[in-house]
């Protein structure tokens, strides 16, 4: 691009940022409310349609929403790889957007054979999309410039914008009219988002940011197809495969439990963290000693935020299975709880801002280690309050909504003391060569923590094809299962907190 596309960049400017930042910001906005509108749905509407004539519906249910989070948090890697050294973020973006509005479109079928079709689209467009979109934000800003943690603030509020309005507006239209058009407004959201996109990239607000690498890069063929063809063709050909692998849930019924229960996505993801425990193990062998322990310091914040996740991402599926079998809700329906932590996460955020500023100041903020034993605490107390419940409930085995408010309030603290945290010491911790690499494992961090979603599910799976099952008897199940959940969080808090000390130590002069 022309020197003057750079300079018109720099000319574009709003409330003080690049004009781009903004475009990307409703752009992710609606991306996010097509994923989060559709995720508030999904285990309803497996549990309530799709499994709704097996006795192990929960199970198949806890199954397929386990691989669906993993493939789709794993995809990120792979996506954000091949806009880096092939597409670029604009081809990516547009590339995933299309793929995921495909996905939720088709999900709006009704049908049990587009049903896997439909997530496995979202999967592979979530790939491309998810990664380069947060990225290219960082492309507005020259190196160094101090509005560059503000504009990703901006963006990020963006994010909760979406994430709190989605699963209000989607679980209203699928519960009023039913579920293909819940389904379908989140396939709107995400075509709004691309729209957005397209009309920055029309008036040329982002410059010359985001495009791929080069021309012959793109134009470079591979079995006689040129690449920037290839990888689409390639994309939408990887479809059935993931469908496949999310159908896998059937495993889990055979007789013995096959492989103690895990489907063929458990299995990978068993192998995958073996592998990359190794690497990281040769890694450590061939570092300094200094090297040495700010890598295992990594690896030991990014192993707790992936339990921190695996507890956290229960709102999607028992948590909302909770909430419409045993919670008396008020204003929102069982889905549209899942609006609740975004919603607090936008409440806490500027709050939280100003405590970090406050404390520092006092140089008396707490050192990373410290942060991330409370919020596994917080974590901890919130599912003690659910489990609580019990002693609360009426005649039906119906507990008060407060309690869910509650819950989702402490364990949004929870998530604003160790989430915005963890990606900064990633990379203040990891050695330059490898910052990538360890980029990769803390994002695939969310795709293990839904390994332990599905463990967690299947735990506290009902057996009934009743689907007005609730009272007394799920009540027992769920609550016993937040007061199990309550004791691992809490003792991995209180675990972090005494060796903290000694982490502290390790991490040197990172903070």
């Amino acid at each position: 691009m022309p020197e003057t596309d750079i300079s018109n960049i720099e000319e574009q400017q709003l409330f003080g940022h690049p004009k781009g930042l903004f475009y990307l910001f409703f752009a992710e906005l609606w991306e996010r409310f097509s994923f989060y509108g559709m995720r508030a749905l999904l285990t309803l509407y497996m549990v309530n349609v799709i499994f709704e004539a097996l006795a192990e519906r929960d199970i198949a249910a806890a199954a397929v929403y386990a691989s669906y989070g993993s493939l789709v948090y794993a995809s990120t890697v792979i996506g954000g790889r091949i806009s880096d050294s092939i597409l670029g973020k604009r081809r990516s973006i547009f590339l995933g957007g299309i793929l995921m509005a495909i996905g939720h479109f088709v999900l709006a079928i009704e049908h049990d054979l587009t049903f896997y079709a439909a997530l496995a689209f979202i999967v592979v467009g979530n790939g491309f999309f998810k990664p380069n979109i947060s990225t290219f934000v960082g492309e507005l800003y020259q190196d160094g410039d101090p509005r560059k943690d503000s504009g990703f603030s901006i963006f990020y509020m963006g994010i909760n914008i979406g994430a709190f309005a989605a699963p209000l507006l989607c679980a209203w239209l699928g519960n009023t009219y039913g579920w293909h058009y819940g389904f379908g407004l989140a396939g709107i959201g995400m075509l709004i988002g691309l729209i957005f996109f397209w009309d920055g990239i029309r008036k040329n607000v982002f410059g010359n940011k985001g495009y791929a690498p080069s021309k012959e890069v793109l134009d470079k063929k591979v079995i006689g197809v040129k690449q920037s063809i290839l990888i689409p063709i390639l994309a939408v050909a990887s479809v059935p495969v993931i469908a496949f692998l999310l159908s896998s849930y059937k495993q889990v019924f055979e007789e013995g439990e096959f492989m103690g229960g895990l489907n063929i996505v458990g299995i990978i993801f068993n192998i995958l963290a073996v592998l990359i425990f190794s690497y990281i193990a040769y890694i450590m062998y061939n570092s300094t000693v200094d090297e040495r322990k700010k890598i295992f310091v990594a690896v030991l914040i990014t192993v707790f935020m992936s339990m921190f996740w695996g507890f956290h991402e229960l709102s999607g599926s028992v948590i909302t299975l909770f909430a419409a079998r045993n919670v008396n809700l008020l204003v929102v329906d069982a889905a549209g709880t899942n609006a609740l932590n975004a919603m607090f996460v936008i409440l806490l955020s500027i709050p939280m801002s100003m405590l970090w500023t406050y404390l520092t100041k006092k140089k008396i903020n707490p050192r990373t280690p410290y942060k991330f034993a409370l919020g596994l605490i917080f974590a901890g107390i919130s599912f003690f309050v659910l489990s609580m419940s019990k002693d609360s409930a009426d005649a039906n085995g119906m507990v008060p909504f407060s309690f869910l408010l509650i819950m989702y309030f402490l364990i949004s603290v929870g998530e604003m003391l160790m989430s915005p945290i963890g990606l900064s010491k990633i990379t203040d911790l990891s050695p330059k060569r490898i910052v990538s690499f360890m980029m990769g494992i803390w994002f695939l961090s969310s795709a293990f923590a839904f390994q332990l979603v599905g463990f967690i599910g299947k735990k506290l799976a009902i057996e009934s094809t009743d689907k007005n099952v609730g009272g007394f008897e799920t009540l027992s199940v769920y609550t016993d299962g937040f007061l199990m959940i309550s004791k691992y969080a809490l003792g991995a808090g209180i675990i972090v907190l005494l060796l903290s000390p000694i982490i502290k130590r390790l991490m040197g002069n990172v903070h």
